[in-house]
This record gives C-alpha cells, structure tokens and sequence, in this order.
C-alpha cells in the first residue's frame, strides 16, 4: 500500500502544466512584441535592401543522330559497329558536356563575364549589365587578362575626363576617355558605352569595374547552373541558372546552347575527317597487300606449271583410271592362259579345251580350236577304231605336236603380258603420285585465292566507306534543337518578401522566447506557489506575503490597509484552521522557522506577532535564533538586553526578567530578545529551562510565536521542536532552491515538526498572471482607500493578468 502511494506520489508530481508554462512568457509580453517587432523590422530592412535573384530557364532537345555520326561509317549489325562505335550520344554525357568546365569557360569567355560593370548607389550597389556608362577595352593580351584581379572605380568629372582609384588605394589620377591606362600588367581604355551618353556622362553615378579570374568565373557559374532531364521521352534538358541578373543569366544559357550544339557538329565532322584519313591509309595498304596476293598466284602457277588445279587433277586422274582398266585386262589374259596352260598339261589322255573364254592372243585361240578339232576328229576314228590305227596314231602325233606348241605359245604369251603388266603398273604409280601432289597445290591455291578475295572486299568495302563518311562530313546535322530559348521569371526567388517577413517575426519572436526558456531552464528558484506543489502534496499550505515596494514600510500598523498587512491578516486566518483548542486553556506555541538563513522568519514573526495583536490577543514573540539574532532590529531595544540566551544558560535568571513590554504603533507586543551569543546553543537548548519558559509563556499569553534558528544549518530547532504546537516553515521567492523543499518534507514525514505549514515570503505578483490559479491575486487593498486604476493602466501594465 505504501509503494501504491509513493507511485501515485510520483505520478501526480510529473503532471505537466501547460498553462502555467504558457504564462511564463507571456509575463514577458513586453520583451515578447519588442522581439516580434525587431524581427519584422530587420526582414523588411532585408527585403528593401537586398538585391534580388531572379530564375532563368531555357529547354533544350537532344537530336538522336545514330545515323549522321560517326559510327554509321560501320555497316549496321556488324561486329565491327558493337567494337568500334565512336560516339555515344546518351543524354547523361550530354548532361555532363553542358555542365562541363571547359565549355562554361568558352562561353564566359565569349560573352567577357571576367569583367562586371558595378553602378554605386546611395545604399547598395547594382551590377549594370551592358547598362554601364563606361566599357573598359584590354590591350593586355587575353592570357593575362583571364588570371588577373582588379577592382577599381570610375568617378565621372566631366563629359571626356574622369577619376580612377583602385579598390582599397587612397590616391588616385585623372584619364580621358580612350587614353591608354596602365595598372600593374594591365594596359586598356576607358571608352563610352553608348553615344547616347556622351552628353550627360560627368551626371553618371561612380562605376565599380571589377576583374575576376576567368577560372574563378566559371567555376562559379558550374555550381549555378542546373540541367534535368525534361518531357516522357527524356530527350529534353531543362537548363536554369538563378542570379541577381536576369539578362545575364538569358545571355549566358543562350550562349550555351549555341555553343554547346557547335561543338557537337564540329566534334562530328572531327570524327568525320578522321574517319576519312584512317579509311584513305587502310586503302592504301590494302592497295599494296592486294598487288602483293596477286603477283603471289601467278608465281604459283608458274612454278607448278599449271593454270588450274582442278583441271590437272583430273587429268592425272584420268591416265590413271585407263592404267588400271588395262592392267585389269591383261591380269584377266593372264589368268585365262595360265588356266589352258594348266589344264593343258593335266590331261592324261586327249580331251577338248575351253575354246572362247576371252583370250585376247588370236595364235592361242586358234591353236585351241585346232586342237579342239583334232581331238574331235581322233574320238570319232576312235569310235571304228584302236589306238594303233594309223589314223589315229597320226592325229595323235598331231595333238602331241600341237600340244607342244599350244604350252610353248602359252608361255611365251604369259611372259610378254606380265611385262605389259608391270609397265602399266609403273605407269600408274608414276600418275598416281603426280595426283598425290594436287591437295597439296590445291591448298595452297586455296590460301592465295582466299587472302586474294578477303582484301578485295576489303577493298571494296573502304572505297564504299570513303565516300559514306564524305557524304557524311558535308552533311553533319545539329546535335541538339533549342526548344524555348532562355527566359526569366518576373517575380524573384530570392528573397521571397512575405516568406522573409513572415521569417523575420518568428525568429524575432523565438530570440526571446528562447532566452526565456533559458532562464527559466537554469532557474532553481522557487517563485510562487506553484514552484511548491511537490512539498503541498504533504503539507499544507496557509499563505502568501507579498514583495514590499520600495519606500514601503516592513512592519504593519494598527489598521493597516496595505497589501502587506492583508496578507497577514489571511494568514491569521489561515492558521485559525490549525490551532486546536485545547483542555487547559494554555496559548498557542507557534514556532517559525526556514530551511536556511536569508529566507525572512523574523520578518514573518514579527508582523505575525502584530496581527494577532490587532485582534486584542495577547503575544509574546521569542528570538529563538540565538546564533544569528535579528530581532532586534524590529525593535528600540538593544541587542545587549538580556534574553533568551541568559535565561537558559543563568538558572537565577526568571521568566519576568527576559520579557520586555513594547507598543509600537498602538500594537502591544512583548518579546524576549535572543540575547548574548553563547558558545554553545545546542547544548543550552538541550536543558530543560526552554520547556519552561514556553510553559510559563503559554500560560500567560494567548499566542507564543517563536523565531527559531534555519533547520539546515543547526540542529537548535529540531532540538526544540517537541514543544512547538504548530510550526511556520518560511520559504522566499527568488531566494529558496527547489531542491531544498525535500528537506521539510523529509522532516515531515520523520516527525521532526509538529503541526508543520507553509508560508512562501516574498512573492512579486507583478510577475505572475495566472495567480487564480494557485490563488496569488488576492486584489489586497480591495475596499480600504486604495486608487481605483484604469482598465487601460491595468491592461498595459499586464495585458494578460485578470481583471
């Protein structure tokens, strides 16, 4: 149950007040409008004074010229288009072309930006762009003029003379117009602009020439300029520059496209020429590798002794066909008389030969039908007949003989064929081997005829590129079209009149509001009844003492009326909720106390004190404080009275003696003076004579208020704290640290105070507005006398504070 309540402790102690925070500043209202007005005032004085930017665009179309580069000197398709293309026309590089420092540098160059034309005004200057009365003309050469650096003024005298002083110098000399003028390397003339300010140039405001590094220029107008890609088919660029001059700016982006498509066209027909020379070179050494291929043939041919491969080759092929055709019929004659041979002498008896079987020799043949008939006729005596018939014995003489002739002629046939034989095979390996040579010579045919082919197209195809590329070069198109030449918006980017105004108020308002915040973030201060909320949570709180004024008295009177003695007379009323009556009739034992010194007890005790003695009660005031005693001062009595001090430390010393009557201003009050600063108030608080003296105290009087020592400091108030009823814990605003409020409340929780209330001193209400809240405006002085003040006073003093 304990941890749920240091919770709900914690939580309601982080509660976030919006409106109270709100009502810090504008408490400051006054500082808050002064801001408001401030920062008005310096973004109007920015605004009429400063010189403003205006925004140029112009749009450019990217042309897609695949068929007029370079690269359409190469056939479409080709493996050679994909290895050597010589141009890439993607609008990214085109981006990166126009943005380039070597063409900006052309085009400042061009329109002579290095110099600037300055007319003195009576507040700012303005660049006179081709608006000067002046023009100055180099005769310097232009290497030197792009890295010089000038600055000096013109100042008109009469209409041919005027002064010239450079930029920072203190002297200066007096030229004509047109005289040749030397400045460091720099030699030029001054020379009018325009005839029409012949008569009226010594009336010419002074004019400012300053020379800026050609370099420096366009590294400038780099930054400056932007290009984006423009339109759905992004073949558009969007070019834009934003500067204090807007002629300038349309001057330059024109420029820039002009030269940006001229350099395009000549870097085609750059390409171009180029393409040209390298197609003329190859056509040259082809010219010679062809000449060369061809003499290379006829060697061939002459040395081989042929015209055409193919042709010789079947030739040879031919020859040897027939020597193989021949060979196969003399192998076949040989065979078939080799097999009558055979047969022939086989034959035990006299049988017929095989007779038209396809021998060639006509003496076989005829043989062999002879011997065929003989045998025929032989058999047929045989028939009729014996072997030893005449007859027959003749005819077999025949056949004998004629056998022996048949075999020799057989023989001799057999011979002269295998020497026909071995002829023709001689001549068929000879053919044979002469057609072994022609792959050989027809590879090699193939290989000239092959290089001589290949450099005739080659030829062929550098004469049809020649005249591709000159065709090409007479006819280069444009790399780029302007589609809206530059144009400026009439109103100004930079600055933008309300956004800078509207700029101005909220950081003429945010100055103030911050250190606001920061004073009140390092602000450690209590400062009115809110700053207390974490220490009301358990103690009650029972009253409010405002700042007295200047010139305003400190001590309140019989019928006092003012806000001081109001105060105290609500917080006399206040308390009367935290006296108890009590059995035995004894007065109230009010001790005031405060965390440390400086926070206004005695002040609190004292006028307290007087407020109960308004209302005929009677009070004794106590300066408990023994070690730094300030009662006194309230008071005609001397500080060297007896008092407290010497009451507790002389036991001799009685009660009658230590209270000394006063009625100041028809108030009575007795008080017992703190008296002599002892060594040791602890231990005298530690005896029993303070007891006694409150007791005797309370008897006689109806209030008993004690002035007791800071509760941080010493320890006297806690030792004396038992024998209070009530408590009175002061704290000041604008004196008492927040962090210091733990400290009561630790004694309260302990049990250290009794009867323990809060009381904030001190409290300037001229600096809070939203004291309803926490109850701070009380509008004291409400029907006692007091001025009535205006409702239009009241509003200026504090606009936001409730009427």
């Amino acid at each position: 149950m304990e941890e749920l309540n240091d919770y709900n402790e914690k939580s309601e102690e982080s509660n976030f007040d919006l409106k109270a925070e709100l009502f810090k500043y504008l408490t400051h209202w006054k500082w808050l409008l002064l801001g408001l007005l401030l920062g008005g005032a310096v973004a109007y004085l920015y605004n009429r004074y400063t010189i403003p930017k205006y925004w140029t665009e112009s749009a450019l179309m990217i042309l897609k010229s695949d068929d007029n580069n370079a690269s359409s000197v190469l056939p479409s398709g080709s493996a050679g288009a994909s290895i050597i293309k010589l141009s890439d026309n993607s609008l990214e590089n085109q981006i990166v072309t126009l943005k380039s420092k070597s063409l900006i540098t052309e085009v400042v160059d061009e329109l002579k930006y290095n110099v600037s034309y300055f007319i003195e005004g009576n507040v700012i200057t303005v660049e006179a762009y081709k608006n000067s009365p002046v023009v100055i003309n180099f005769i310097t050469p232009d290497s030197v003029v792009h890295e010089a650096s000038k600055s000096f003024f013109i100042y008109p005298e009469s209409n041919n003379t005027f002064l010239l002083r450079e930029d920072g110098a203190e002297s200066s000399s007096t030229y004509e117009l047109g005289q040749v003028i030397e400045l460091d390397e720099l030699r030029f003339t001054i020379d009018l602009r325009e005839q029409s300010f012949e008569n009226n140039f010594d009336q010419s405001n002074p004019v400012n020439i300053r020379i800026t590094p050609l370099r420096q220029v366009a590294k400038s107008y780099v930054s400056k300029l932007i290009v984006e890609q423009k339109g759905r088919a992004k073949d558009i660029l969007s070019l834009q520059v934003t500067q204090e001059s807007s002629r300038k700016s349309e001057d330059f982006l024109n420029a820039l496209m002009i030269n940006f498509n001229q350099n395009g066209i000549e870097d085609k027909r750059e390409v171009a020429e180029n393409t040209t020379a390298f197609i003329q070179e190859r056509l040259e050494i082809i010219t010679q590798e062809l000449d060369s291929v061809e003499g290379g043939m006829a060697s061939f041919k002459r040395e081989n002794q042929i015209m055409d491969v193919g042709s010789g080759a079947a030739r040879f092929q031919s020859r040897f066909s027939s020597v193989e055709d021949e060979l196969f019929a003399l192998e076949t004659q040989i065979e078939l008389i080799e097999s009558v041979g055979q047969r022939l002498q086989a034959q035990r008896d006299y049988s017929l030969l095989p007779s038209d079987i396809g021998i060639a020799e006509a003496g076989i043949s005829t043989q062999i039908n002879n011997y065929n008939t003989l045998v025929l006729e032989r058999n047929a005596y045989l028939d009729n007949a014996t072997t030893e018939n005449p007859v027959i014995e003749t005819i077999t003489q025949q056949l004998d003989a004629l056998k022996e002739n048949l075999l020799e002629n057989i023989q001799s046939s057999v011979n002269s064929l295998i020497i026909k034989r071995d002829e023709l095979m001689e001549r068929g390996q000879i053919a044979q081997s002469q057609f072994n040579v022609f792959p050989g010579l027809e590879k090699g045919m193939r290989g000239i005829a092959r290089q001589q082919q290949v450099k005739e197209q080659l030829y062929l195809f550098l004469l049809q590129r020649r005249e591709e590329a000159a065709i090409s070069f007479a006819s280069t198109s444009s790399v780029s079209r302007v589609i809206d030449p530059a144009y400026t918006v009439n109103e100004p980017v930079d600055p933008k009149p309300w956004l800078i105004l509207l700029g101005g108020f909220l950081v003429g308002l945010l100055i103030p509001i911050l250190v606001i915040f920061v004073k009140n973030l390092l602000d450690t201060k209590v400062h009115h009844k809110g700053d207390l909320q974490p220490l009301l949570k358990q103690v009650p709180f029972i009253g409010e003492v405002p700042r007295i004024a200047a010139g305003q008295n400190d001590i309140i009177g019989l019928n006092d009326r003012s806000p001081l003695a109001e105060s105290f007379r609500i917080l006399r009323t206040n308390m009367a909720y935290l006296v108890q009556k009590k059995e035995d009739k004894k007065g109230e034992v009010i001790f005031v106390t405060s965390t440390i010194k400086g926070e206004g007890k005695t002040f609190i005790s004292y006028n307290l004190s007087r407020t109960f003695a308004s209302t005929n009660k009677k009070v004794l005031i106590i300066g408990a404080d023994i070690r730094n005693p300030k009662l006194h001062r309230y008071t005609e009595k001397l500080v060297s009275d007896k008092g407290l001090s010497d009451y507790l430390y002389d036991y001799d010393l009685t009660e009658e003696e230590i209270i000394l009557s006063s009625q100041e201003e028809g108030l009575k009050v007795d008080i017992v003076l703190s008296g002599s600063i002892p060594p040791n108030p602890a231990e005298l608080f530690m005896n029993d004579r303070m007891k006694k003296l409150l007791d005797f105290a309370a008897s006689q009087y109806d209030y008993v208020i004690v002035d007791t020592a800071p509760t941080m400091i010493v320890t006297d108030t806690l030792l004396i704290s038992p024998l209070a009823d009530t408590t009175v814990y002061v704290t000041r605003a604008e004196h008492t640290e927040k962090k210091l409020l733990d400290f009561p409340k630790d004694l309260k929780k302990q049990g250290k105070l009794k009867g323990l209330a809060v009381i904030l001193n001190d409290v300037d209400y001229s600096k809070f507005s939203y004291g309803a809240k926490y109850g701070y405006s009380y509008g004291y002085g409400y029907g006692y006398g007091q001025d009535e003040e205006s409702r239009f006073k009241r509003f200026f003093r504090n606009p936001f504070k409730r009427s």
